[in-house]
């Protein structure tokens, strides 16, 4: 099974159907969501739309999922991301609020191999940013494979069974053979609004009989996304850090 791995989209619509032109010329079966389909961009309906049609084998929420269609509120939020929620809530239609409200929280097992979640498999808003949370993460995980998002950066941690250190790699566009013996937590990047120096979108495929999963980076529209933000009023910021990556 080949698994196209999508997570933090953030209404970004230029982003995402760069991913699935690119995932589909390379071939995948089902597809996997780790949540933050909304926020910040101006597409929050056509994105849902393009997911929806993808018919994911799992998907959970992301937080910004969450404030989005009102489960929530922003209070953890800053100004900047605060009012992109506010600008969300009113963009959506009735039937994608509902079905918003509707996702699942993390983690969710998706087969022997791999579960997904959004921030960590202990706390879905958790961010796992050091070793010693991945740590933690890889613990608590149930599966050799866990598929995490939310912090924006395509990075991988790996621990060999007994350990008690992870080793952590943060390239990009590369093949991580999923070994025996090893757990793996993996964060194929955000489609939509990557925050690791690296402006393109990012997402990856999973290959569950080679035991392999491949991540990717590809340019897109940026200046179009950008043009959308700026055009809806909403902050200048979301735009400009779009270009640079952060």
């Amino acid at each position: 099974m080949r698994y196209l791995v999508l997570t933090d989209v953030h209404a970004n619509l230029e982003a995402l159907d760069s991913c699935l032109a690119d995932a589909r010329a390379r071939g995948f079966d089902r597809s996997l969501v780790l949540g933050d389909i909304v926020g910040y961009a101006t597409n929050p309906n056509e994105v849902i739309e393009r997911v929806q049609a993808l018919e994911p084998a799992a998907i959970v929420r992301g937080n910004h999922d969450k404030v989005a269609c009102g489960i929530e509120q922003a209070d953890g939020f800053n100004v900047v991301a605060r009012s992109a929620a506010v600008w969300t809530l009113t963009a959506l239609t009735p039937e994608h609020l509902e079905w918003l409200r509707a996702l699942p929280r993390g983690p969710i097992i998706v087969d022997d191999l791999i579960e997904i979640c959004h921030g960590s498999p202990f706390d879905e808003d958790a961010y796992i940013s050091d070793d010693l949370e991945a740590i933690r993460a890889l613990k608590s995980s149930q599966r050799p494979l866990c598929l995490f998002g939310h912090t924006h950066h395509a990075v991988t941690f790996e621990l060999a069974r007994g350990a008690d250190s992870a080793t952590l790699s943060a390239r990009h566009d590369m093949q991580i053979p999923l070994l025996d013996g090893f757990k793996y937590l993996v964060n194929p990047g955000s489609v939509g609004q990557p925050r690791d120096g690296d402006a393109r979108a990012a997402y990856a495929i999973v290959d569950s009989d080679r035991r392999l999963v491949e991540l990717f980076r590809l340019d897109y529209a940026i200046e179009e996304t950008q043009a959308k933000i700026l055009k809806v009023g909403l902050p200048e910021v979301l735009a400009q850090r779009l270009g640079v990556g952060r």
